[in-house]
């Protein structure tokens, strides 16, 4: 799959889906922020911090409607 055809997929994914994924990737992002800084975090430790954070009031919307617990 080239780059182009991952644009477009992500082009076509709903609003929430996005979010969610973006939400989701904060801590590998941080990550990898202070690692090109040379200042390396436990991955672990960053997803326990964000797992304390409040979600966007879109994604808590779509958790409360879930009849499973996450």
């Amino acid at each position: 799959m080239t780059w182009i055809e991952n644009i477009e997929r992500w082009k076509q994914l709903p609003a929430e889906e996005k979010l969610l994924r973006r939400w989701q990737a904060i801590p590998r992002d941080v990550a990898q922020s202070m690692a090109f800084e040379g200042e390396a975090v436990d991955i672990q430790t960053l997803r326990e911090i964000h797992a304390r954070i409040e979600p966007p009031a879109l994604l808590k919307q779509r958790g409360a409607s879930s009849p499973t617990p996450r």
